[in-house]
């Protein structure tokens, strides 16, 4: 394939693995011309394999390295139709215990990072009369079903604060917002990537962090979600067929949103809260 400047154009974050390169290629087969955007493009050879998929270095915690990467993107293909916001990380374990720089770091990427693309490019989408942001998310961003996920929760939870706000902003100069809720899906290596908090002279968390840990390395994979059914959704978001705010995937996401929706909150946290102990 090689690049088709009347095609449509896809910018999407972190896909130097799991969702967000299979997302690139899915799109790419699709007839869209793909920036891809990662942090270490030198080392990437899959996506290379693709005329219409070209390669931007990015880490979305560098305001300059976003800049960049979204001017050199709109030169590259004119115009950018669709911004998919992918790139995330985790931080698990007792707030107490986590480390200043992790706190940051947790909200550095998940929540500041959309912020710097979708400030990036609102001065090209209102030049074009619109254009689409899809912010992907969690179920744990509407939701709260495990321990020690605060700041994972906490960065999440704001992400779809400000979807929702930018919602009312946005919606007049014809750019459109979208929110993925995804859960745990099989291919991908979230929880190789996760940062534990942990203090060794401070033991009374343990207990709780020890069944965490064994939940999510022992996890099957036939209980995971299948990666495809959520590029299947953003591929859905981007060329309207589904015309949905919120996307939740998964029986394990939406189950927890009809409980969550159900009942009071106080009771919907002890029922959470008795399934961990």
């Amino acid at each position: 394939m090689s690049t088709n400047t009347a095609a449509q154009t896809i910018f999407i974050t972190g896909t130097s693995s799991g969702l967000g390169k299979l997302t690139a290629i899915h799109f790419a087969k699709m007839g869209w011309n793909v920036a891809a955007t990662l942090r270490t493009p030198e080392n990437e050879q899959e996506l290379r394999q693709y005329g219409n998929i070209r390669l931007f270095k990015l880490d979305v915690t560098d305001l300059d390295q976003v800049r960049t990467a979204v001017d050199a993107a709109i030169e590259a293909f004119g115009k950018i139709d669709v911004v998919v916001n992918n790139a995330g990380m985790g931080t698990y374990g007792p707030l107490e215990l986590a480390a200043e720089k992790d706190i940051d770091w947790q909200f550095a990427v998940n929540t500041r990072g959309p912020i710097n693309v979708i400030r990036a490019f609102l001065p090209h989408f209102r030049q074009n009369g619109g254009g689409m942001f899809i912010n992907i998310s969690s179920f744990m961003g509407v939701t709260t079903a495990v321990p020690l996920g605060s700041l994972y929760n906490m960065s999440k939870f704001a992400l779809e604060g400000l979807t929702e706000g930018l919602y009312y902003e946005l919606k007049p100069l014809n750019i459109e917002l979208r929110l993925i809720e995804q859960g745990g899906s099989s291919g991908n290596n979230f929880t190789n990537n996760i940062i534990w908090n942990r203090d060794e002279k401070i033991t009374v968390y343990d207990e709780m962090m020890d069944k965490l840990s064994a939940l999510m390395g022992n996890r099957d994979n036939s209980q995971l979600d299948d990666p495809q059914e959520i590029v299947d959704a953003i591929a859905d978001l981007a060329t309207g067929v589904n015309s949905k705010f919120r996307t939740v995937i998964g029986a394990a996401g939406n189950s927890l949103m009809a409980l969550r929706n159900s009942v009071p909150i106080e009771e919907y946290l002890e029922t959470m809260a008795q399934n961990n102990r």
